[in-house]
């Protein structure tokens, strides 16, 4: 579950490393700077945005496949179009990924590499930046996620707005400069018509290239495979462990990761901090996350009321749908495990 999340995390953390390098690409392009803020510092902060993010990009990879949920190796990290977990669109981020990389290698030895040579990768290495864009949205586990969604479409937009403003402030010939602003313009559009006819249908996981053993993985019953609705009210049993940790600063952080056994299976975890008091803790933050098994959809939120091992979490996914969440606990400290019930 920890190597989902940061999975997840360095893949939605590259992309917008990706677009900061693109944009400070282009007014590096368009010689901006200011009293307070020279060319070469826009320089430097897009070269070590380009290699951040191929570190967070390699990161990615070896998760992904240490996760082993999905048949992907590390060569399909480095070899697109080979993995038969989703082909076209696993390989579209290794196509991205190879981008950045041959960038940063003829960069190393740019002295040996002919100067129109090094001009031509590196302008077509800007395509890396909608190359990853649709890799997230076409095998992301948050596609349809409103939070993805936005970061999607203010990528999207910002990069729109400084290719026009390239285009604009940039001089050249007119044709195709015309091109280029044509382009800057269909582009996007044909990406969000793409998303809405695509990732954003019901299916799209069959249609996408996902194996049928995997699809099959996310139900128990044939009932439960064919289930396209959201779960609204269960009642399952769950086992579990529990981790618990002392920050330097006193504060205890508690970590419950729970499996539910019964409709809709999937898994649960429960986060909380707090300031320790007669044996418990009063809590400060919280975070809760439940993941249903017929669907596999994400909700996330918070710990609404605790009392003892009894908590009670409001928590909604992408589209706002909510599920408000009842856990009544048993917990042996001694082997740090879990059991109870959990009720929506």
């Amino acid at each position: 579950m920890t190597l989902w999340y940061v999975t997840r995390a360095t893949g939605v953390v590259a992309l917008l490393l990706l677009t900061g390098a693109v944009l400070l690409g282009v007014l590096s392009a368009l010689r901006w700077r200011t009293t307070r803020w020279p060319r070469f510092a826009t320089v430097d902060v897009h070269r070590n945005l380009t290699l951040l993010s191929i570190v967070f990009v390699a990161v990615h990879v070896v998760t992904t496949v240490a996760d082993g949920y999905a048949p992907v190796g590390l060569l399909d990290g480095i070899v697109p179009f080979l993995s038969p977990y989703r082909p076209l669109w696993l390989g579209l981020g290794t196509v991205a990924f190879d981008l950045l990389l041959a960038l940063v290698v003829t960069s190393l030895f740019r002295g040996l590499v002919p100067a129109r040579a090094w001009r031509a990768l590196h302008w077509a290495a800007y395509a890396a930046w909608p190359v990853a864009l649709v890799h997230s949205l076409g095998t992301g586990s948050d596609a349809r996620t409103s939070w993805l969604q936005a970061i999607a479409v203010a990528s999207i937009v910002a990069v729109a707005l400084a290719a026009l403003a390239r285009i604009a402030l940039g001089g050249g010939l007119a044709l195709p400069r015309v091109a280029g602003a044509f382009a800057a313009v269909v582009v996007p559009i044909g990406l969000v018509a793409w998303y809405h006819a695509g990732p954003l249908k019901h299916g799209w996981a069959r249609r996408s290239g996902t194996p049928t053993a995997i699809l099959k993985r996310k139900a128990t019953t044939p009932q439960l495979a064919s289930a396209t609705v959201e779960p609204t009210s269960f009642t399952s049993t769950v086992t579990g462990t529990i981790h618990s940790t002392q920050t330097a600063d006193g504060y205890s952080q508690i970590e419950i990761s729970l499996r539910l056994h019964s409709s809709p299976g999937g898994a649960a975890r429960i986060r909380l901090r707090g300031v320790p008091s007669d044996g418990g803790v009063t809590m400060t933050a919280s975070g809760v996350s439940f993941v249903p098994g017929t669907t596999g959809t994400v909700y996330s939120g918070d710990i609404d009321s605790l009392a003892g091992t009894d908590i009670g979490a409001t928590v909604r996914d992408g589209n706002g749908d909510r599920l408000e969440l009842s856990f009544a606990l048993s917990i042996d400290t001694a082997s740090g495990t879990v059991t109870g019930t959990v009720s929506a």
